[in-house]
This record gives C-alpha cells, structure tokens and sequence, in this order.
C-alpha cells in the first residue's frame, strides 16, 4: 500500500508537469529535449557544478558531457562561469530561461505542500518531514548531492 501511494504522488507530480509543458508550448516546440530536461534537472540538484563534475555525476564522459553542456548553453538555459580559483575550469549556472521553465513543475509543489499544511497537524507535517529527510539522507544512498554532504 505504501509503495502504491509513493508511486501514485511522484506520478501526479509527473503527469501535472507534463501537462503545463503541453499546454504552454502547444503552439510552438518546446526547446528543451526529454534528455536536456534530465540534463538541467540535474545540473541544478548539484547546484553549480564544473563540467567533470556533472560528467562525473551522470556516470557519461566528459566530452559527451561537454557537448550536452555546449547545446544548453547555445540554447540559453546554462552559462558557464569560470572559476576564480582556478581560472582553466568552468562552473555551470542556470540562467532566468531555465528558472522561469523550472518554475513550472516548483509551483506545484508549493501548491501542494501548502495543502498539506492546510489539511495535517503541525506535528504529523513535522513527522512527514522527518520521515522523508532519513529517507533521502539514509534510505537513498546511491544518490549523493553536495548540499547533503555538507550538511554531515
């Protein structure tokens, strides 16, 4: 029963996403690929990281990471920054395009957790949020963002 009503939130979630893209780009083609969303996805969940380290992340090379990279910057979803550390590398960083495209899929999830705090007690939303901090930091290991191992 549990697995079902996981399964069943992450696919509305989804399916709700799905449908704005549909609806807001009906009239024209959306310019982000099913592998370039998947790409941003991640590049923003690692929060800025250097072309090696998003290669790194997504188990690809880093030319073919490189050329991902180089079609979303072309297309204005990311720019690269260089380093003031070390001036020979680049950190990735989503521009405005890609926010306001993002923004699609986070409104949702604003409506939605204002709902649950609408509709549950502080202390079960307080339970709620327990529960799914040990299972991302605890029950999720195969998934490691920088934000979480500097939290450790």
């Amino acid at each position: 029963m549990l697995h079902q009503a996981f399964v069943k939130v992450y696919t509305k979630f989804k399916l709700h996403f799905y449908q704005e893209i549909f609806r807001r780009f009906q009239d024209r083609e959306a310019s982000l690929t099913t592998m370039e969303t998947f790409c941003m996805e991640s590049i923003q969940a690692l929060g800025s990281p250097t072309v090696n380290e998003f290669a790194s992340f997504m188990r690809i090379s880093p030319p073919n990471a490189a050329y991902k990279v180089n079609s979303l910057v072309k297309k204005g979803y990311i720019r690269k920054v260089q380093s003031p550390d070390d001036r020979r590398e680049y950190h990735l960083e989503l521009t405005q395009k890609y926010i306001d495209y993002y923004n699609i899929s986070s409104d949702y999830l604003v409506t939605v957790m204002e709902r649950v705090a609408s509709r549950f007690s502080p202390e079960d939303c307080a339970r709620l949020e327990r529960m799914l901090v040990i299972v991302s930091r605890e029950l999720m290991p195969e998934v490691r963002l920088p934000k979480e191992a500097a939290e450790e």
